[in-house]
């Protein structure tokens, strides 16, 4: 369920082509584990998904990057015209096309790929979903730029993202820790302020802010119509 963007200089964009190839490898590997994996907190999710909802229209067009196991692309499917899923994880697009399949949805093209990578129009999405991915990504900036050019005038970004920069140090580096063994995937630090502050920059107006919990952050920002 993660997501990665090239760095500019020559040496940063070999580096990020390694780190997308080590992501897709610990999603690949890790597929069937979060897919069974259930949700953590089921009221705050329910919550997010009625949240969504209220931004989602039957013409609409959306786009879920990250889609994971794709349970939120399937919910809010019936109530739009057409779903985009993309994950980086082939093993996740799989398993996620069967479920939507044996729900009866037919509404939601499935692509395995990135922001980067992943040839989508500009300009063609009403709401543009990055659900607990944002702090996967290496280049933050460039994925919120990137879904600005996705979205239609006016259209809408919906964010959940954990706050990396908000836990305490020694949890960053026991992740650190995972992450030479393989055990836990690239991790992108940044505070509630500093994600506020890369959308606002980007050219977002904030429509919506929920610090569900001390890490976690839901945002719903708006592309100037």
């Amino acid at each position: 369920m993660a997501l990665h963007q090239p760095h500019r200089c020559l040496f940063g964009h070999n580096r990020n082509i390694l780190a997308m190839i080590d992501s897709k490898k610990f999603w690949d590997k890790s597929a069937e584990k979060y897919i069974k994996s259930p949700v953590k907190d089921e009221a705050t999710y329910q919550k997010k998904l009625a949240i969504t909802r209220e931004y989602l229209r039957a013409d609409s067009t959306v786009l879920e990057f990250g889609c994971g196991s794709g349970a939120t692309a399937i919910f809010h499917a019936p109530f739009v015209e057409h779903v985009v899923a993309t994950d980086i994880s082939g093993k996740m697009i799989e398993a996620t096309e069967q479920k939507a399949k044996e729900a009866g949805v037919k509404n939601i093209s499935f692509r395995q790929g990135t922001l980067s990578n992943l040839k989508l129009q500009h300009e063609s999405f009403d709401v543009v979903l990055g659900l607990n991915v944002l702090h996967l990504l290496e280049d933050v900036d460039g994925a919120i730029a990137k879904v600005h050019q996705l979205l239609k005038n006016g259209g809408v970004f919906v964010s959940s993202t954990s706050l990396m920069g908000e836990i305490h140090f020694a949890f960053r580096w026991l992740i650190s820790g995972m992450q030479f063994f393989g055990l836990a995937p690239y991790v992108s630090s940044f505070t509630k302020e500093q994600l506020i502050a890369k959308l606002l920059k980007l050219g977002f107006t904030i429509e919506r802010e929920w610090q569900t919990s001390h890490e976690s952050v839901f945002i719903v920002a708006r592309k100037a119509g």
